[in-house]
This record gives C-alpha cells, sequence and structure tokens, in this order.
C-alpha cells in the first residue's frame, strides 16, 4: 500500500475510518427509543387513576392570617407537651474577673478620649486647649498602660496542644 509523501500511516486508517462512517446511515431517533423501550423490562401496570388523571383542585384564597393550613399539617405533631419536655437549666455561670481599677482607668481613656472628642466634632462643639490636650493624653496614655501590662507568657494550663483542653 503507498501512501502520499504528506499523509502518514495512522492518518491513512484515520480517513478510511472516517469515510467508513459517513457511508453509515444515520440512525433513526424512532428506531433508537422503540430499541430503549423494547429493552428496558418490565414496564408498571398503570390503573384507572393513571390512565385518566384529574385536574388538581383551585386554589382557595386564604386570608394572611388563616391558620387552618397550619393546624392541618401534622408532620411536626409529636403529642409533646411542655410537662412532658425536660427544660434544661443552665448552671450559675461564673463571677466576672475583678478589674484591676489602673486598668480600668486606662480603658477609660482609651475608649472616652476618642468617644467625647467625636462628640465635640460632631456636634460642633470646642473643648478648651487643656481638655483636648487631656483627652488625648488619656488615649495615648491608657494605649501604652494596657500594652506594656499584657502578659508576655502563656497560661499555666497550657498544654503544649492547640486543640481544646479537657
Amino acid at each position: 500500500m503507498t501512501f502520499p509523501d504528506d499523509q502518514h500511516p495512522e492518518r491513512a486508517d484515520q480517513s478510511a475510518e472516517d469515510a467508513a462512517a459517513e457511508q453509515r446511515p444515520a440512525p433513526d431517533d424512532d428506531a433508537v427509543w422503540a430499541q430503549i423501550v423494547a429493552n428496558y423490562g418490565e414496564r408498571p401496570e398503570m390503573g384507572p387513576e393513571a390512565t385518566a388523571p384529574t385536574p388538581p383542585a383551585a386554589p382557595t384564597r386564604a386570608g394572611v392570617f388563616d391558620r387552618s393550613y397550619l393546624d392541618s399539617v401534622d408532620g411536626l405533631e409529636t403529642g409533646a407537651t411542655w410537662e412532658d419536655e425536660g427544660h434544661f437549666v443552665p448552671p450559675e455561670p461564673p463571677p466576672l474577673p475583678h478589674l484591676d481599677p489602673r486598668r480600668a482607668i486606662a480603658w477609660g481613656g482609651l475608649i472616652g478620649g476618642p468617644f467625647l472628642l467625636l462628640v465635640a466634632v460632631v456636634f460642633g462643639l470646642a473643648y478648651p486647649t487643656w481638655l483636648t490636650g487631656i483627652l488625648v493624653a488619656g488615649f495615648v496614655g491608657g494605649f501604652v498602660f494596657l500594652v506594656a501590662t499584657m502578659p508576655r507568657g502563656r497560661h499555666d494550663d497550657w498544654s503544649g496542644d492547640d486543640g481544646a483542653v479537657v
């Protein structure tokens, strides 16, 4: 078998398959469908209600606050009452930790200073220069104090694992 110079043997085989595919007639959709149905297996028996379906009833207009539908749905009805339920009562929470007065003053300066300056800007108030200086100093001083007194080490109960400690 001779091949033209610009065609490889693999390409010649592919073109022969393509030519054979073009010569085959296209399958008829109805024939293919009939073959699928014939090979499907047992067909279910349909009763008279399936052969003559009745149209659905027309929807009824109900008011916005009509609970008849909700009352008729019993899918979530368990028959249990609130008296049957075992109400969970959580234990008393532990008391809040006592805040050191110096830290409370630092938090007041950190939050209160900018808040009062913002109020002055929004409402067009003019604070005296010394009060503005105290508010700015309270903000800076509170920030520095809180950062300086942050705990440097890890907690004593840290187990070395990043997961939960039981």
